[in-house]
């Protein structure tokens, strides 16, 4: 790889000119064919989702620092919004090709064939993706605790630094479920529709249906949501699994 040009935006926070070029041409190609359309891009007009009409939400490479060190988990996530309504979606893995894709009441789909989400119904047989709260240090407390009750209550948790690809994961089967505690609308949007599409849930830490915007979110294949909701809410390290089975979060 040349060497790229890629600046601090925050603590471990990076935008590169990549990001910067593919945003830009991103526009260039929706407002060219859709010249209303706003383009609601993380690092040009990141202020720009809850415009009204047609919003493009753009993250033109969701997994920047897996990028810039070479890491094969990045990739370019687009939602759209009519109206405030997700209508359509498409993620599309740089790394390996893959694309997914998504339409409001028209399912979700990779490579031409349908996607459904895992129907595995019990945790200790569940695979959990996460997103590690390294921008906002003030959940760190918190999600020590759910990671630990979900480390000791699932088969495993990963985490591989690109939200927009751990939400496809969700919606083709690969994981049971997915949380992390702060995310921005470009991270979520496609993701968004895709998990629904291919019959999951996504919701903030509290149950409510999880909007187009900043903050929390809890992906599932929806019959581990209940028990996902329960650990995110009351999460204790010393709780063991019969203990959390007894109370009821695991039925």
């Amino acid at each position: 790889m040349r060497r790229l040009v890629w600046r601090s935006k925050g603590v471990a926070d990076f935008v590169s000119e990549v990001d910067l070029a593919a945003e830009a041409r991103i526009s260039a190609s929706i407002t060219r064919r859709l010249p209303r359309a706003i383009v609601a891009g993380e690092e040009e007009s990141p202020d720009a989702f809850d415009a009204p009409g047609l919003v493009f939400v753009v993250d033109p490479l969701d997994g920047t620092t897996n990028y810039l060190h070479g890491y094969p988990e990045y990739a370019v996530s687009i939602g759209v919004l009519e109206h405030g309504v997700l209508v359509a979606a498409v993620v599309h893995n740089a790394a390996t090709g893959e694309e997914f894709t998504a339409t409001a009441g028209g399912g979700a789909w990779r490579g031409g064939q349908p996607l459904q989400v895992s129907t595995i119904d019990v945790p200790g047989r569940a695979l959990i993706g996460t997103g590690f709260p390294f921008k906002h240090l003030e959940h760190l407390a918190d999600y020590q605790r759910q990671f630990a009750v979900i480390t000791a209550t699932t088969s495993g948790i990963r985490r591989a630094g690109s939200a927009a690809l751990d939400l496809c994961d969700v919606a083709c089967g690969r994981f049971e479920a997915f949380w992390e505690h702060r995310l921005a609308p470009w991270d979520i949007a496609a993701g968004m529709l895709l998990v629904r599409e291919a019959g999951g849930r996504v919701t903030t830490f509290g149950g409510t249906d999880a909007a187009v915007a900043h903050g929390q979110i809890a992906a599932s294949n929806g019959t581990l949501h209940p028990w996902l909701l329960g650990v995110l809410a009351g999460a204790d390290p010393d709780d063991s699994a019969d203990e959390l089975a007894a109370s009821g979060i695991l039925a």
